[in-house]
């Protein structure tokens, strides 16, 4: 019966099996040694697939667990041959994938082998093998919404991480169910977050708004090769995910990027996986969502009085006062509109850095 149910992953050696069972059986690590004609070193190496099985430690094996040597030895095989497999066709994708910044950035582990590494990233992007990262990323790649860019192009597998990552830090968030209504009628509240100087204390807040109705933010630092600044998703039919790279490490960027992934999640839905600031492509859904914010930013009333400011430091304060926002977000508006040059009134934008 054991040998017909066990059906292993690959990346799983013999000796997770025969750890599990020692488990079971209440035997140490110097038990299965003494089982094994080994040392305790050798048997710890064996537990960790790093030392293989032959037919006296298969023999020693079935005596200690249970099963027979056969069955051992055929797990063996089985898993070293997937395991060269693997590691022969892994070679491209790690190349492909910002190893550096994620390691940096503690999303993997900092490891020396080739088989630690390939396993860190499998189990990072929780998958069998490289093959089945492509069939899950490279379709949705290709079917992104891509805001229009003139910055450099993305690299997919860098993006992909930087989903990933967004992904597994959204799953710690705790959201009420998705509610429409609560998070349009919540964005005013969110409005006035932006006169907030520190990122520690207006983050917290915003998090904790867009959770009441079903969203969960996330701020994640873009790897090498990815040129995103926002992505919207719902990752279940109840939770949508708004993710911010905060690129630019501007004010005026991160809360338009952010009221402009919001437009996409009230406006659009789960019709699509909207990735902004990678692609050369834009859409009507696009075009809605930067008028949303715009909107939401500088109401319809203000707007006209918007286009009549000049590069005045003070003006600039007294207007951005009067309708409630921070004076960076009102120099931004300015300078995407071409009312002022982008060299204009910068010092009243607020810059962010990231924590070492």
């Amino acid at each position: 019966m054991f040998e017909q149910s066990f059906s292993p992953r690959w990346i799983s050696p013999p000796g997770e099996t025969v750890a599990d069972l020692m488990v079971g059986l209440g035997l140490t690590t110097e038990d299965l040694a003494a089982h094994i004609g080994g040392t305790s070193k050798q048997a710890q190496n064996l537990l960790r697939g790093d030392h293989p099985i032959n037919k006296s430690i298969a023999e020693g094996l079935a005596s200690a667990v249970g099963s027979t040597a056969s069955f051992w030895l055929r797990r063996e095989k089985e898993y070293r041959e997937e395991l060269s497999r693997i590691l022969e066709n892994a070679d491209q994708w790690l190349s492909e994938l910002p190893i550096k910044d994620m390691v940096k950035f503690g999303w993997l582990p900092s490891v020396e082998s080739k088989l630690d590494r390939v396993t860190a990233c499998l189990d990072f992007f929780d998958i069998p093998d490289p093959t089945a990262w492509h069939g899950r990323y490279d379709g949705l790649l290709e079917n992104i919404a891509y805001k229009t860019s003139q910055s450099f192009d993305s690299t997919p597998s860098a993006v992909a991480a930087w989903i990933r990552q967004a992904e597994l830090e959204a799953e710690e968030i705790d959201c009420a169910p998705w509610n429409k209504m609560e998070f349009s009628e919540n964005l005013t509240e969110i409005r006035k977050l932006t006169r907030k100087k520190n990122p520690d204390q207006f983050l917290v807040e915003l998090q904790a708004i867009c959770a009441r109705s079903g969203v969960a933010v996330v701020v994640v630092r873009a790897p090498a090769g990815c040129r995103a600044s926002g992505a919207t998703k719902f990752i279940r039919d109840d939770k949508a995910l708004i993710l911010l790279s905060a690129r630019y490490l501007s004010e005026d960027h991160f809360w338009f990027a952010f009221f402009h992934e919001a437009a996409h999640v009230l406006l659009h839905g789960n019709r699509a996986f909207f990735l902004e600031g990678t692609g050369e492509l834009s859409s009507k859904y696009e075009d809605e969502a930067n008028l949303y914010a715009e909107k939401l930013l500088v109401p319809k009333q203000f707007q006209q009085r918007l286009g009549q400011l000049s590069a005045r430091k003070l003006e600039i304060i007294k207007f951005a006062r009067e309708i409630g926002i921070s004076a960076g977000l009102v120099v931004g508006q300015l300078q995407h509109k071409g009312i002022i040059g982008h060299h204009q009134m910068n010092s009243l934008k607020r810059k962010f850095r990231w924590a070492d």
